[in-house]
């Protein structure tokens, strides 16, 4: 059942994409869905990417909530553009090729996901489920003795009263009847005013018609019971709508003595004596709200802006920044500014010792009258117009955490009485800004280690290697970065290569690219970490500054490949920091993670940790996957070569072979064929059985068939050929197995007829069907391969005349399972009896259309198909 819908439409430009990523993002976490917002973006920015950018038309999203989950569809409007077409379970994407990615990715992500199409539109949509878990907790208390717990009544109340939007109770339950005394008749369309005692507080003007009006309101009042008497009660007011949109109030109440069941917890402790004291005599409380403001911000950023603004304004400032300690409080990180280019600057970072003695040190307040007199004194406010600044430091315990500096842009405004004035107020704020840091820098550590799980898991969800390449970068923009380029080396003596670009504006992919390819890639350093890489920032800068002299003509007259608006965007795309971080698998560097933020951002040290952790995860995923691509190519081409290359045309004689190995990635298992010619006029067929799977199954495989050519065109007939073969497999010892296999020679006839000799050693008659549909099996059972050393094996003779069908088949056919039934031979006879006038080639078709209709499961074991038909004689 469908809970919540959303949707929008976006245009068929690049920046659509990451607008819709954000529409997705905050959709599902205001539906509380944080547990699949990852997948669903990545998911979203793939099939968006598909729609607007490669298709060029506007892409639809509707995002639906049900009980198990959350379904996206993406919808475009050129649905003709492509049909995805299935070919042995796979979708082939060509690895240089932009698009097509998404449905890569939907198999590997997504619970469920589908293509629908209509006359207009062509819909992708996904399904993802949320993980079942307890439901988290709001609030908990400790374990309290028995005479702690607050008292009720035997049996506790709860009056619930609906009120409508114009004041009027249009709901009164039961407990409200008890714990008042009124029939519901009594007071149902009433004003709820006609009840209520509520209490007049001086100083306030808030009155019981705007409570109700308030989104949520919790307190004290009364309400006047039958007998006239006041009731005092607690209540919580929540304001709701209702289907058709009309607003009303639910309230709650509870005698005031069981305040407990509704109360809310308190987020601070309620202040003592002292404080209500000094409250109410005008005085203020707490020198860290004199300086901040009530209510203090809750989180982190907030709390630094309001400091930098109080502090600026306290002392008449152009502008104010703060910088906080990192970890070994060697460098100061920008954290808030205001008056300067905080965008620009956030994050930076600088030294904490610059020079010795109080105006070189963040550790003690200083003062510059004059900043020009002394360039680069403070490199935060260089070019930025400031000339005299105030610093101080923010201490806990005596160590250094920070930073907050006041800067105007006048020359000689501060002097040492504002320094001990803004030092009091850091001296105030240091405690609550150090205990927000932790706070913030703990959950930036869950989050990061919740990142971790999700990556790795990711990761280890795919062993394709280009899909890896996406993952990798899908991860790490935008969460840890603007963008990112993902090189891979192949060997010690190769040249890194770019395998992998990733904008979070997808308009920038193109021109990001192109300017990586023609700077010299990173060197393959393995030393862990990461290292700052100026390469791509000084490229984009010099190509940015000559396609603005060409525009204005004071360079060479040639015209940029690009306009001026293009270089320019990549350089301030690629214009800030840019990280490199080593891939390192199996002691050895197998590539490059690429990191870059845009004109003069810098990453955060716990961002570079958090990227050096995955790092290592998506170099061994990477890894695992060029592994496996090497594993699967080698085990093909054996595979490959246990098949024959190709059929010989056999004149008067129509042939037709269906091979199906089952298992993934497998070409061949241990049903086997081969048909060649032994000499002039005579060929040979064959199609056996190797007991088990694997390298051991293969290795009898291929030793039957090359021995069985080579002994057939040595001249021994049938049952010499597989006495010889039943030898050879014994002399292999533990290694061998046993083989069922039927063998035979094939002689075109003048009259049109084909005169055969066959052995059957342990294997599934073959069966010959006549032009009157009759079918019969055309040998006799004979002992197998592999088992016994004295073999007495004899073959037969059969003719088969013009329309006749001789087909030999493996026992995947016969016995082909759906639950406790089995085709058997006696189905297969059933079927083979229905192909008569059928080519070679429609019968084989038919056969394996009935095994496969057989069962809904796929085949558990391989199976060979040979069907070997005679033609019916031309009249005339």
């Amino acid at each position: 059942m469908i809970t919540a819908r959303a949707a929008a439409t976006f245009e068929p430009v690049g920046r659509s994409v990451a607008t819709a990523r954000a529409f997705v993002r905050d959709t599902l976490q205001g539906w509380g869905c944080a547990d699949i917002v990852d997948d669903a973006v990545v998911l979203t920015s793939e099939l968006v990417t598909n729609a607007v950018v490669h298709a060029g038309t506007a892409a639809d999203v509707l995002c639906l909530r049900n009980d198990a989950g959350v379904r996206v569809s993406v919808a475009d409007r050129y649905p003709e553009r492509e049909i995805p077409l299935q070919n042995a379970g796979q979708i082939v994407v060509h690895p240089d090729r932009e698009g097509g990615r998404g449905l890569l990715l939907c198999g590997a992500l997504a619970a469920r996901w589908g293509v629908e199409y209509t006359a207009a539109q062509k819909h992708v949509w996904f399904q993802l489920d949320l993980p079942e878990r307890p439901a988290g907790t709001r609030s908990a208390g400790p374990a309290l003795p028995v005479d702690a717990l607050p008292v009720a009544e035997t049996r506790v109340r709860v009056a619930v009263i609906q009120i409508d939007r114009g004041g009027c109770i249009s709901f009164w339950n039961e407990d409200a009847q008890d714990l008042f005394a009124y029939d519901p008749e009594q007071v149902i369309g009433k004003p709820l005013t006609d009840f209520a005692a509520w209490p007049h507080t001086p100083g306030t003007g808030t009155g019981i018609v705007e409570a109700l009006q308030l989104s949520r309101w919790e307190g004290s009042y009364g309400i006047r019971g039958a007998d006239g008497r006041v009731v005092p009660v607690y209540a919580s007011h929540l304001r709701v709508r209702d289907a058709d949109g009309e607003a009303s109030t639910v309230c709650l109440l509870v005698r005031d003595h069981e305040r407990a069941i509704l109360q809310s917890p308190q987020r601070t402790p309620a202040p003592d004596s002292a404080t209500q004291a000094a409250q109410a005599e005008g005085r203020p409380s707490d020198p860290f709200e004199v300086f901040i403001g009530s209510p203090a911000p809750d989180d982190l950023d907030g709390l630094l802006q309001r400091t930098v603004e109080r502090a600026r304004d306290m002392l008449d400032g152009d502008a104010a920044y703060l910088l906080l300690a990192t970890d070994d409080e060697t460098e100061l990180e920008v954290r808030a500014s205001t008056g300067l280019p905080s965008a620009r600057q956030r994050f930076a970072r600088v030294p904490v010792e610059a020079g010795s003695g109080r105006y070189g040190s963040a550790r003690m307040p200083a003062v510059h009258e004059d900043l020009t007199a002394v360039p680069g004194a403070v490199p935060l406010l260089s070019g930025t117009g400031m000339r005299s600044v105030v610093t101080v430091p923010l201490k806990v315990e005596g160590r250094l955490t920070g930073s907050l500096g006041v800067a105007a842009e006048g020359a000689g405004r501060y002097t040492n009485e504002e320094a001990l004035r803004l030092q009091f107020a850091a001296d105030r704020i240091a405690l609550a800004v150090e205990r927000a840091r932790l706070t913030e820098l703990e959950k930036l550590r869950r989050g990061s280690l919740s990142f971790l799980v999700e990556a790795s898991d990711l990761l280890a969800g795919t062993l394709d290697r280009d899909q890896t390449l996406a993952l990798m970068a899908q991860m790490t923009v935008p969460t840890l970065a603007t963008w990112c380029a993902v090189y891979t080396v192949a060997d010690q003596t190769s040249e890194p290569e770019l395998s992998y670009v990733l904008h979070e504006d997808e308009d920038r992919i193109d021109g990001l690219k192109t300017l990586l390819m023609k700077v010299d890639p990173p060197e393959p350093v393995p030393t862990p970490g990461a290292r700052v890489w100026s390469a791509p920032s000084d490229a984009a800068h010099d190509a940015a500054l000559r396609t603005s002299m060409r525009s204005l003509g004071l360079g060479n007259s040639a015209r940029p490949s690009t306009g001026p608006g293009a270089t320019l965007a990549t350089a301030s795309a690629v214009g800030g920091e840019t990280v490199v971080l080593p891939l390192v698998a199996r002691n050895r560097v197998i590539g490059m993670l690429t990191l870059g933020k845009p004109t003069e951002e810098h990453f955060r040290q716990e961002i570079l940790e958090l990227a050096e952790d995955l790092s290592r995860r998506a170099a061994l995923a990477l890894d695992n996957a060029r592994l496996y691509s090497e594993r699967t190519a080698i085990s093909q081409s054996l595979q490959r070569s246990l098949l024959p290359p190709e059929l010989p045309d056999i004149t008067g004689v129509e042939v037709e072979v269906i091979y199906r190995a089952a298992g993934e990635g497998n070409e061949v298992g241990g049903d086997f064929y081969d048909l060649f010619p032994i000499r002039d006029g005579a060929y040979g067929f064959a199609i056996g059985d190797v007991c088990g799977t694997g390298p051991e199954a293969a290795a009898v495989t291929g030793l039957a068939r090359h021995a069985l050519r080579l002994l057939a065109r040595e001249g021994f007939g049938g049952p010499a050929v597989l006495e010889r073969l039943n030898t050879a497999i014994l002399d292999e010892g533990a290694r061998s197995r046993f083989l069922t296999l039927l063998y035979g020679e094939l002689w075109p006839q003048d009259d049109g007829s084909a005169l055969l000799k066959v052995v059957c050693a342990g294997h599934p008659l073959p069966l010959r069907l006549r032009q009157d549909g009759s079918v019969e099996p055309a040998a006799e059972p004979q002992p197998l391969l592999g088992v016994m050393d004295d073999l007495e094996l004899y073959e037969q003779t059969v003719t088969l005349d013009p329309g006749d069908v001789l087909l030999c088949v493996t026992d995947g056919v016969t016995e082909r399972r759906e639950g406790t039934r089995m085709l058997g031979d006696d189905g297969l006879t059933d079927v083979l009896t229905s192909c008569t006038g059928l080519t070679a080639g429609a019968v084989a078709a038919r056969v394996l259309r009935a095994v496969e209709r057989f069962a809904a499961e796929p085949a558990s074991d391989d199976m060979a198909i040979l069907a070997m038909r005679v033609p019916e004689l031309q009249a005339g």
